[in-house]
């Protein structure tokens, strides 16, 4: 009785993240700190969804492809990558410019629809990450294992909850919660949307060769789950492949293929000397397309208040390569 329990309150986090765990323990509670190594193990039946969406991948093979359904794959890839990069990470996380409350809540939604939760648990989540990082409290660290810190942790009890306590300055827009509490609804919606588009193609522009079918599994179960895997490495990779320029209290590295495959966020050494920089790439010669992107935004006032690098940490990263 308790394992059917059990099984009926993960399946309703599913669709409500807040929702009562079974365990008994409200929202109210959902800001509490690591729990104790009982809350950092697996629960295979809340992350039903994951493995869900990496197994409908394999429909590639009997929906077949056409070059409507790769284009737009790779462009919600990048899209949406950049909407991760740039404002979950720079901006929920770290604050690093200012926007308004329209381009907040579009980026948010955009942001959402790469099944990586919701903006509220990602800053508070990342937030704690830079707090501890690689310290025992640090989740993803990769001394708990690269496999944990690459897509262990985000399955255990721990991680599935939202502490508020740290993004107090967030939690005061309801859309935002909403959002971060419904967090399966924009992703649900962005698919139907997808599927919805491809059937209008297959059937007024037969010539392309696009079906609904096409559209749901290349452009949000494929291009989804290769940006999720694209993100993790930062947490995975980026703390132990790389070179490190800053004598950081973390294992943080800088990559340039990663940087090129996230954006800009390889430059992971970098963003861990100066966090709340918007540029991670802090020379010239360090290609951080996101910040490119934020920096054209600013011109047209999307964007604006942009953090600069200090010229005392350039100083000291020259220093550094010098030696």
């Amino acid at each position: 009785m308790n394992a059917i329990k059990q099984l009926g309150h993960n399946v309703i986090r599913w669709f409500d993240s807040e929702a009562e765990s079974v365990n008994g323990l409200d929202a109210d509670n959902r800001g509490a700190q690591v729990a104790g190594r009982d809350g950092r193990s697996v629960n295979w039946q809340r992350i039903i969804p994951f493995f869900a969406v990496h197994l409908t991948c394999l429909c590639v093979f009997f929906v077949g492809w056409s070059p409507v359904a790769i284009i737009m794959c790779l462009a919600m890839f990048w899209l949406r990558m950049f909407a991760i990069t740039a404002f979950y990470h720079r901006y929920f996380s770290h604050r690093s410019f200012k926007t308004n409350r329209f381009w907040q809540f579009v980026f948010a939604v955009i942001g959402a629809s790469a099944a990586q939760r919701g903006p509220l648990w990602w800053a508070s989540h990342h937030r704690k990450h830079h707090k501890h990082a690689d310290e025992e409290n640090d989740l993803h660290s990769p001394k708990n294992g690269f496999w944990w810190s690459h897509v262990g942790w985000f399955t255990c009890e721990d991680a599935f909850k939202t502490d508020y306590s740290v993004i107090k300055d967030l939690a005061k827009f309801p859309e935002l919660r909403f959002i971060n509490r419904f967090d399966i609804l924009i992703p649900f919606l962005f698919a139907t949307s997808l599927f919805l588009l491809g059937k209008f193609l297959e059937i007024y522009y037969p010539a392309l060769g696009t079906t609904g079918w096409q559209m749901l599994t290349w452009v949000f179960f494929v291009s989804t789950v290769v940006l999720a895997h694209a993100t993790f490495t930062i947490n995975s990779l980026c703390h132990t492949w790389g070179k490190r320029r800053f004598d950081t209290k973390d294992d943080s590295r800088n990559n340039l293929f990663l940087a090129l495959l996230t954006l800009g966020e390889g430059w992971h050494n970098n963003h861990h000397r100066f966090a709340v920089s918007a540029r991670q790439g802090f020379y010239w010669w360090e290609i951080d397309i996101s910040y490119y992107v934020l920096k054209m935004m600013s011109w047209v006032g999307i964007v604006h208040d942009l953090h600069p690098v200090p010229n005392r940490v350039l100083k000291e990263g020259r220093d550094n390569d010098a030696k």
